[in-house]
């Protein structure tokens, strides 16, 4: 067995196996949409078994990590437009279809100084610059959603060029082909709150409609905060959608 397994207490080797996979793919060393080596091989290297590794991929397909293709393999999962958006949008009709954004317009995409929030939510230096876009979503051809994106700048380091007619609707796309970065999970707080002058002249409906704002921050495969996301969105005909499992 490799001596660098079966070496922490009370820790199951399945486990140890699955902790060596995601080092690897939050390292980039395994790329989004790439076969991973065979269960016999990654177990040879390593010193386990076969029916070892095979339990910690399985435990990696159930987090939506890595993706099962009947006779192919094993791939590390990666972001289309819509895996982005099933897997990371909860809203729905009250008919109980997904209810999802079709389009977007960017008003606005600029660099400053994060503040104290932004510091905290993405655990950045005092002096960080991030970058910030504002737009408004259309849920079946009528604006739904305003929504502020904060992303650091050192990691997104050119965002901010370009131009707001190339910003794509599903960001989570762009962040993994263009900058490496692949959003695995997200923390949400959703409240209510009463729509602002600028939410009321960017939604057509007056100051004070209840809105469903969630507050999001995103995460990688290795836990590591990389955008911060506000969503004020209008309810009427909609609900969000929580599955606990």
């Amino acid at each position: 067995m490799n001596e660098l397994f079966g070496q922490r207490n009370h820790t199951p080797l399945y486990v140890e196996v699955r902790d060596t996979v995601l080092d690897r793919i939050s390292s980039g060393a395994w790329k989004p949409g790439e076969m991973l080596p065979s269960e016999f091989a990654i177990g040879k290297e390593l010193g386990v078994s076969q029916g070892t590794v095979r339990k910690a991929l399985d435990d990696l397909a159930s987090r939506n990590v890595v993706i099962r293709r009947q006779g192919k393999g094993t791939f590390v999962a990666e972001h289309t437009e819509e895996r982005a958006l099933f897997h990371f949008f909860n809203i729905e009709t009250d008919e109980n279809t997904r209810a999802l954004p079709t389009s977007s317009r960017v008003l606005s995409c600029r660099r400053h100084k994060a503040d104290k929030t932004d510091i905290e939510a993405l655990h950045l230096n005092r002096d960080a610059k991030v970058v910030e876009i504002r737009r408004v979503r259309e849920m079946a051809g009528e604006p739904a959603i305003t929504e502020t994106v904060i992303v650091s700048a050192a990691l997104f380091a050119d965002i901010d060029k370009r131009t707001l007619n190339d910003v794509p609707n599903e960001l989570y796309q762009l962040y993994e082909q263009k900058y490496g970065i692949t959003v695995h999970r997200a923390e949400e707080r959703v409240r209510a709150v009463a729509a602002s002058e600028i939410d009321a002249k960017l939604l057509g409906i007056k100051v004070g409609t209840p809105l469903l704002e969630i507050e999001r921050v995103a995460e990688t495969v290795d836990g590591r905060p990389v955008e911060r996301r506000i969503s004020r969105c209008l309810t009427e005909g909609r609900h969000y959608l929580s599955t606990i499992v």
